[in-house]
């Protein structure tokens, strides 16, 4: 499957690789690739246990295309910010395990795309910035959420104030990566983690990115509870049956 701005490749052991695709642009989003993104979401093709987002010519995405911007009253704004925070909450809790390969440019949106994956790998050439101060505006796909719960208030607040630049290595320390790695090697890890992780059974995978975001933003007695729900879910399936007597057999599980 290819399309002209987001190109979406199927490998046979269900793995999607999505590369946002506007070269020249540094794959810069606008209206059309985020759509294209919220369909592939919204419709995954069967079979896909795993997905892998990067972007070409060097860029992961250097955020909103300012030279496609168009102007909106405040309500229009909200309502584009409202349907921003829809596409990364389906990238997020969509249920299947996502993975970024990371370089060049994370910049604005790209950065609130990145952080509504579950794992981020970046390469030397990578650059974190929210530079939305610098051009008068406010952030609006949720970086001050989920940035903001990465990096806290406070350092939010400088990131965003400076327009500061991190690289890779200070990413992973802050955690807005979670590896770094060499240059051209964050692909090819991505798409080898997805393989890894596609091999755990589907219910465990489709909890863990369906409860533990959700337990953090939760008080300690409910956020309890609710693991327990989960264990309850996991513990009980035919997976976890097979995961137990592959264990004892000493062989590698076969879930479903």
């Amino acid at each position: 499957m290819t399309d002209d701005i987001l190109k979406v490749e199927l490998s046979d052991d269900g793995i999607a690789t999505l590369t946002m695709n506007r070269p020249g642009k540094r794959n810069a989003m606008n209206d059309e690739l985020l759509g294209a993104i919220d369909r592939f979401f919204s419709t995954v093709p069967a079979g896909v246990k795993a997905v892998v987002m990067t972007g070409t010519e060097g860029h992961f995405c250097s955020g909103l295309d300012l030279a496609e911007h168009t102007q909106r009253n405040a309500e229009e704004t909200m309502r584009h910010s409202r349907g921003w925070h829809a596409i990364m909450d389906k990238i997020q809790f969509g249920g299947l395990p996502v993975i970024s390969a990371m370089y060049g440019a994370v910049i604005g949106g790209g950065l609130e795309i990145a952080t509504s994956t579950h794992v981020r790998i970046a390469e030397p050439s990578t650059v974190f910035q929210l530079p939305e101060g610098k051009r008068g505006i406010f952030v609006g796909g949720g970086a001050s959420v989920r940035v903001g719960k990465i990096l806290g208030a406070d350092r939010l607040i400088e990131m965003m104030l400076t327009g500061r630049k991190y690289g890779a290595e200070e990413g992973l320390a802050l955690g807005l990566a979670h590896y770094a790695v060499g240059e051209g090697e964050a692909l090819p890890m991505a798409q080898d983690m997805a393989r890894r992780i596609a091999l755990n059974a589907p219910l465990s995978n489709y909890i863990m990115i369906q409860a533990i975001a959700r337990i953090e933003d939760m008080a300690k007695s409910e956020g309890l509870f609710t693991e327990s729900l989960c264990a309850a879910l996991t513990q009980t399936s035919p997976d976890a049956v097979e995961g137990l007597q592959a264990f004892l057999q000493k062989r590698d599980p076969t879930f479903r």
